[in-house]
This record gives structure tokens, sequence and C-alpha cells, in this order.
């Protein structure tokens, strides 16, 4: 999207005709444009059109309902922070007593979104002149939030009354290559963090796949999952991190209740500078299979699941998690928890023609592969057993002492919940 096209979108015949555009279903939108044509519609406004109904659609998984009032662009929907995971953000800045938060990145608006909707007052800014146009739309029912263009590190925290910052830097190039290096992002990660010398309530959203070295000591750092997708890392200092430095993690499952409601639980798992350390021995396969979390995995924090699941590893370089008998069960039921389980039903070495045989024995032709700290692929492998059965299966590969095994294991009904609630 361009300027032009955004001013086109913002008249009203640009507005009533985003708001006239049935569901978006990508099979009809050849003939849906055709139409808008044939109607005299301007091509240009046409094509913006159908292109914000395609990202709203998009949109949906991370804003629910709200997606439909928002303008988008491809990137900036791509970043931006999913409606759950920014409630939780704003939590921390209420918890923490902020009542002004300046988010010096504000992209499409999705935090701020968030913080405004709680109650915050919201300074956003952004670099690109378009971006914090469309925040400034996605923003207009809120009179809490302003909106403006610029630098958001050359603002005057102390004379704008800023209270809390959070940031969430540009981790791609103008190409769409992901960028890993903190120091490559826009604005680089020092940068920021150097701003809790002068506001210490600072958050600051970066990608997940950030190493555990040179994270500053001062910082809690949180890798949070989605219905089991890894979607960021945070690190929160002073006010917004009340349990203290060190590494965390929360895993957020959405739950629908008979009625069909739609609800989130939430899970976690921290290790802090002073708590005791938490190690998990590793021992033979027991009757179940616990994978944890991507999250916890990411944050070091497999031995806690282990001890929560009161299992042991199956190697110690590998994250998963095996128990005599079923782990502990919360009131959430599993779905919500920690870690995903399978019955474990058979074991063996791994071969080839061993686990052909096997699978040939049981009518199998459709397989679920996992695996962990093994080279084999499970597309190679499935061609390599060429089955034809009815019957499906889930095979896991991985180490068991330092010997490739093969798991042969059925999800359990329900996947499970440990930990406390968030």
């Amino acid at each position: 999207m361009d300027a032009a096209a955004l001013s086109k979108l913002l008249s009203p015949e640009g507005w009533a005709l985003l708001g006239a555009l049935p569901p978006y279903d990508e099979h009809q939108a050849l003939v849906l444009s055709a139409g808008l044509r044939a109607k005299g519609v301007d091509p240009d406004l046409a094509a913006a059109a159908l292109t914000q109904s395609r990202l709203r659609a998009a949109a949906r998984a991370k804003f629910g309902a709200f997606a439909d009032g928002m303008l988008f662009t491809q990137p900036g929907l791509e970043q931006a922070t999913r409606l759950v995971v920014a409630v939780r953000h704003a939590q921390r800045y209420l918890g923490a007593g902020v009542t002004k938060v300046a988010d010096l990145t504000c992209g499409i608006g999705a935090d701020s979104l968030a913080f405004a909707g709680t109650g915050l007052h919201v300074l956003a800014t952004d670099v690109d002149e378009l971006t914090a146009a469309l925040a400034t739309v996605n923003l207009r029912h809120f009179p809490e939030a302003e909106v403006r263009h610029g630098d958001g590190l050359a603002l005057d925290l102390a004379a704008e009354g800023v209270e809390g910052v959070y940031a969430d830097p540009a981790r791609r190039t103008r190409s769409g290559s992901r960028v890993f290096d903190p120091r490559a992002y826009a604005p680089p990660l020092d940068a920021v963090w150097a701003l809790r010398d002068r506001v210490p309530a600072v958050g600051i959203k970066v990608g997940p796949g950030i190493s555990h070295n040179g994270l500053p000591a001062d910082a809690e750092t949180e890798w949070v999952s989605v219905d089991g997708d890894v979607v960021e890392a945070a690190l929160w200092f002073g006010p917004l991190a009340p349990e203290g430095p060190g590494r965390a993690a929360l895993v957020l499952t959405t739950r629908t209740d008979a009625d069909g409601t739609e609800h989130t639980v939430a899970r976690a798992l921290a290790h802090r500078p002073g708590d005791a350390d938490v190690t998990a021995d590793a021992g033979d396969v027991g009757h179940y299979l616990y994978e944890p979390d991507g999250a916890v995995i990411r944050a070091g924090l497999v031995a806690h699941a282990a001890a929560e699941l009161e299992g042991r590893l199956l190697d110690r370089t590998i994250a998963y998690v095996t128990t005599d008998s079923p782990a502990p069960v919360g009131e959430n039921g599993l779905a919500a928890g920690l870690a995903r389980g399978y019955r474990v039903l058979d074991t063996m070495p791994f071969g080839l023609k061993r686990l052909r045989a096997y699978l040939r024995e049981r009518d199998v032709g459709r397989l679920t592969i996992k695996k962990r700290g093994t080279a084999v692929t499970p597309e190679q492998l499935r061609k390599q057993l060429a089955l034809t059965g009815d019957a499906e299966a889930t095979l896991v590969l991985t180490r068991v002492g330092g010997q490739q095994r093969v798991l042969v294991v059925d999800p359990l009904d329900r996947p499970i919940a440990t930990g406390r609630e968030g």
C-alpha cells in the first residue's frame, strides 16, 4: 500500500466499499475484482480494498473481530503482536502502576490497541509515515491514544509525562528476510534497553530465537507461545518484572467451553537468580511420553517441566520427558499445559527393515512422524517405508541413552495441564 491507495480507502466511497465486500474468498477474488471494475469502481481503489479484505481475513487469527475495522500492510501484520499477548503486555504496565506508555515502534498499532483498551494513555510513534497513518486509523476509537510520525527514541520522555516505555524493533530487512542479530534490529536493541536509565519500566519485544548469551542480567526474559506456536520473546525491566529477573515461559492455550465460549488458559514456568538449580535425571522409556511446549524449550526450562510432570528425560540432551504413570492433571485439562502427552505403545531400536515390517503387520499406511536428536528426515522415511495400509500411527524418532530409538505412541485424549495459572 502507498499513500495514494490509503487516501482512496479513507474516502467515503472507499470506506463504504471496504465495508460492503463479502468475506474474503481467494477463489472468488478475480471474479469480484472484475465485477467491481464493471460497475465503474476505480481499479486502484478496487485493488486496495480487495487487498485489505484479504489482510483482514488473515488478521482474524491475531485480532479476532477487531480485524474487521483495521487496516494493514503485509509486513505490519506479520510483525504485529497477537491481541491475546498484547493484553498480557498491557497488564504488566497496569500492575506496575504506569498510567502513560510510550510505544516507540508502534507499527500498525497492535500493542497500543491493547494498552488503550485497558485504560492506559498511549503515545505511539513510528518512523514510517504510512505505518503511522495506519496506526492512527486503527486507534481512532481511543482518545487515550495519540499517534505521531517520528523517531520514538528522540522523544523527551519526561516532558511527555511517560512512565513506561514499550518497543517492538523491526526484525526484518526491506526484502523481508529475518534479522537475528539484535544489533541489526531497527532500532538496535542496545539503544532501546538503554532507556531504562531514564524510565525504569521498559518492555521490549524480541524474536523468540534470541540467544541466552548476552541477555541483560536485570531483565526478565519471557518466551510466549499461543496454542503451541512460539510467537515471541520479551525483555521486561524494573517494575514490569515484579518477580525479578530471570528466564520464564508463558504458555497460552485457547479453550472452548461446552456453550461455545472461548477463553485463554495460561501456564507459566520460571527460573530466577537465587532459585535452586533444577536438574532432571535421564532414564528408560516409561509408559508415557511428554513433549514440552516450545516456549519452555526456548527458555531452557525443560528440567523444570520434567519436575512438574514428575518424570525424567529420555536423554540429557533431548527435550522429551517420560513417566511411568500419567502426569498430574490440572483442573483445566491437558490442552492448557506445558507439554503434550502421548501413551507409549512400543519402542524399538531404529532400523528400516524392522520398522517397515512392524508397521505393515499392523496395516499402517498413514504416519505422523516427530523427531528430535536424529538426522532422519520424515519425508525420506515415509518414502523408504512405502506403506499402503488403512491404519494410522504416530512415531517419535529420538535418542534414548545415546542410542537411536523409535517410539510408537498414541496422543492422549487431552494434552496435559501443569504449572501455575497466569
